[in-house]
């Protein structure tokens, strides 16, 4: 879903209101008072730099980290109604180093969570296969091996189908490809974009890369200091800015697209 179909979203599939959290009684907000919308198919991009409060907020929606305050619904229901690790099982959840289990193959991996939901062996291994296949895995290549014998791209591949398994409807990411080269990295944000839209996900997805939220994200929710300084699409954040902080960051992805021009013209000239 892009910008100019948001708009049309009449109800959310996540929402988060006037959440916060602080570690330690006296310590630092490390999110304060955010509220934020996620809807139905859309992939937002959760911005910021390190220590801004964007990877507390978004294990927020599956209860890895509690709020101290304010409220957090799925499909419009309170998370706290839910069993905690049933909750963490209809949510997919894929980190930077992917967390594969190395004692255990690639299928085995990527099936964990429909065998524990009681799918039946035919059935794990048929959701496995179809998965592998869907991330540019071929099974019969990838399920036998371990994660050890993967390069790192192929295990954040591993790790977005083992987060699919069990059919979410969310899909949760915290910085998913922070560590990989940027060959590998171009080359599996398209795959992101393309799984997000052909199995109808709604995605979070935590960056603090400018070029990958305003690429990739149908909206992006900018935070600092554990404040939300503004939520809008792509377009909006650059033309608009809701303050100095945001304009900031807008201006970095000007300038670097200015310095790109320059060496184009420079390659041009006699």
């Amino acid at each position: 879903m892009r910008a100019a179909e948001i708009a049309t979203v009449t109800r959310a599939m996540i929402e988060l209101v006037g959440v916060s959290r602080r570690f330690g009684r006296d310590g630092p907000w490390a999110v304060r008072d955010v509220t934020l919308a996620v809807g139905r198919r859309e992939l937002l991009a959760v911005l910021g730099e390190s220590g801004s409060g964007k990877t507390t907020l978004v294990k927020m929606i599956n209860r890895l980290v509690e709020p101290d305050g304010g409220a957090v619904r799925v499909d419009g229901k309170d998370v706290r109604a839910h069993d905690i690790v049933a909750l963490r099982r209809t949510i997919g959840y894929v980190i930077q180093s992917a967390g594969l289990f190395p004692h255990r193959t690639v299928g085995e991996n990527v099936g964990v969570v429909p065998r524990l939901l009681g799918w039946s062996p035919a059935n794990v291994a048929a959701r496995t296969d179809e998965l592998l296949g869907l991330v540019g895995l071929p099974p019969a290549e990838y399920r036998d091996r371990y994660p050890d014998q993967l390069s790192g791209g192929q295990r954040q591949r591993a790790g977005v189908a083992r987060a699919l398994a069990a059919r979410p409807e969310v899909l949760l990411l915290d910085e998913p490809f922070g560590a990989l080269d940027p060959i590998t990295r171009v080359a599996l944000q398209g795959e992101l974009r393309r799984l997000h839209d052909e199995l109808e996900l709604t995605t979070v997805m935590v960056t603090h890369d400018l070029i990958e939220a305003l690429t990739l994200a149908d909206r992006i929710a900018v935070m600092c200091g554990g404040e939300l300084r503004q939520v809008g699409t792509p377009a909006e954040l650059m033309t608009a800015p809701a303050d100095a902080y945001v304009a900031k960051l807008m201006a970095m992805v000007r300038h670097q697209a200015d310095a790109l021009h320059g060496l184009g013209a420079r390659g041009d000239a006699p």
